[in-house]
């Protein structure tokens, strides 16, 4: 189901607020989560930075704390365009997620999260993300810079997920 973006998302037709997810535990990681930044911010313009938070891996638990960010972008890219883009990014900083374990450590993770009020489920991208309620490592850092957001599907605001997330630990 495609949904067009609205409301306070939808700038103009030729532009979309996406948030993006960033995390990192490998090398200099406050380094590579501004260097990632500076990439997004080829992509359009950067609208919101969270703060950068110190967490705990989930799933796969041997490895490092990241440091996860969450940013807003003002872009013109399309969703599919903009997935390939932060892909780019990732490869770019050395990220290779053909050998890598799934949840492994890594160099720069980057994950679209939200595009809009747009709903999309393809083979390559589902959105909203499909996780983005179950992680505090996403709604810390997006509640921090966009609190009154609403989910497209949940019709419940970011703060709103985040408070029950924590609630539910």
């Amino acid at each position: 189901m495609l949904e067009q973006p609205s409301g306070p998302w939808a700038l103009n037709p030729e532009t979309c607020i996406a948030a993006i997810a960033l995390g990192t535990n490998l090398g200099d990681r406050p380094a590579n989560l501004h260097l990632a930044l500076h990439h997004l911010a080829t992509l359009g313009a950067l609208t919101a930075i969270s703060t950068f938070h110190d967490t705990a891996p989930v799933g796969y638990l041997d490895q490092p704390h990241f440091l996860n960010a969450a940013a807003l972008l003002e872009t013109t890219l399309p969703p599919e365009a903009l997935l390939q883009s932060l892909l780019a990014i990732e490869k770019e900083m050395g990220r290779d997620r053909t050998t890598a374990p799934p949840k492994g450590p890594r160099l720069i993770d980057l994950d679209l999260i939200l595009y809009g009020n747009l709903t999309q489920q393809t083979e390559t991208l589902t959105l909203p993300h499909p996780a983005m309620q179950d992680r505090t490592f996403v709604l810390t850092p997006l509640a921090e810079i966009a609190p009154n957001l609403v989910h497209p599907t949940l019709h419940r605001t970011i703060a709103d997920l985040q408070q029950s997330l924590i609630s539910n630990l």
